[in-house]
């Protein structure tokens, strides 16, 4: 895709978030924040944890309660009824909730705080597994991810585009999944995350490891369910196999209730970015906070707060 310049992205998408915050009072923001994370020592928890910690040392008036959840569908639903105010979540399970597709019902009143991260999509076997190919994976058992994770929309989508439609579902988290390959409980695993992920990488050692390409297919995935899929590749020996594997890549977004006060919205944005060397982001290309990507949350509008704290930095 041809490079888009930065700078009028930004103005177009200060302009498409309207009513702009004006600075905070003078005593600044505070109350309490729920921020919904995802499984017990998961990439969303310790984010997310760290981020309730910086924010709270930044602003000394707003408290910010850590939920442990199943991750992305299940935040974007406690953001639609009221349990939580602030979560990530993948760019595509996002989308879904602002338009009320797949898994929502209905349109989800949520908006952006920031696009966090890339993810990469893992399909991953025993190095000697027979399995080469998405469509081998017909009649095996396979863990598509957490019920309630965008890992699990991922898959599913990744699965119908390479026209499988016969795996013996297995609902696990990336632990779980872990434990059940080792196992012999799956045959394989899909994991969307950073490249290495820690937990893989400690697969590895004990049970050599192989990842199934899947490139090819992001472009179906684009035309099918819009752009939020990229064409993206593991680097090399990221678990010890030789060259890099291509794959499909899903940002991250910290998305928030629309309702959210503008002045709280805003100073969340803040931290993340005065801040972000303090906070975990996977170790992989395209994963640090980068203010120049941080408005490209495609048709999850961006917070008024949020575009205000943009605004004042690029002005």
């Amino acid at each position: 895709m041809p490079a888009v310049p930065r700078r009028p992205l930004l103005a177009l998408a200060l302009a498409a978030a309207g009513g702009l915050a004006g600075g905070c009072d003078a005593s600044g923001p505070r109350g309490t924040i729920r921020l919904a994370t995802g499984p017990e020592g998961g990439p969303y928890a310790v984010f997310g944890s760290r981020l309730a910690d910086e924010v709270h040392r930044a602003h000394g008036e707003l408290t910010v309660r850590v939920l442990t959840t199943a991750a992305s569908v299940e935040n974007l639903r406690m953001l639609d009824d009221g349990r939580a105010d602030v979560a990530p979540a993948l760019a595509d399970s996002a989308a879904d909730a602002a338009a009320g597709r797949g898994a929502f019902r209905r349109r989800v009143p949520v908006a952006a705080l920031a696009r966090l991260y890339l993810n990469y999509l893992h399909l991953v076997v025993p190095a000697d597994s027979a399995i080469y190919e998405p469509a081998q994976l017909a009649g095996r058992t396979v863990s598509l991810g957490a019920a309630g994770s965008g890992t699990s929309v991922t898959a599913g989508r990744v699965l119908d585009a390479a026209g499988v439609r016969s795996v013996r579902d297995a609902r696990r988290g990336l632990g779980e999944s872990v434990a059940a390959l080792r196992g012999g409980a799956v045959a394989a695993f899909f994991w969307s995350g950073g490249a290495p992920t820690q937990a893989i990488t400690a697969l590895a050692r004990e049970l050599p490891v192989r990842l199934i390409p899947l490139g090819d297919l992001a472009p179906r995935l684009r035309r099918a369910h819009g752009p939020v899929y990229e064409s993206v590749a593991i680097p090399a020996g990221a678990y010890g196999h030789g060259g890099p594997t291509a794959t499909v890549g899903t940002p991250s977004y910290l998305v928030c209730r629309a309702g959210l006060g503008d002045d709280i919205a805003r100073a969340v944005t803040e931290v993340l970015f005065e801040r972000r060397d303090r906070l975990p982001v996977p170790d992989a290309p395209g994963s640090r906070l980068d203010e120049r990507y941080a408005i490209g949350t495609g048709t999850v509008p961006l917070h008024p707060g949020s575009a205000a704290y943009y605004r004042s930095v690029h002005g």
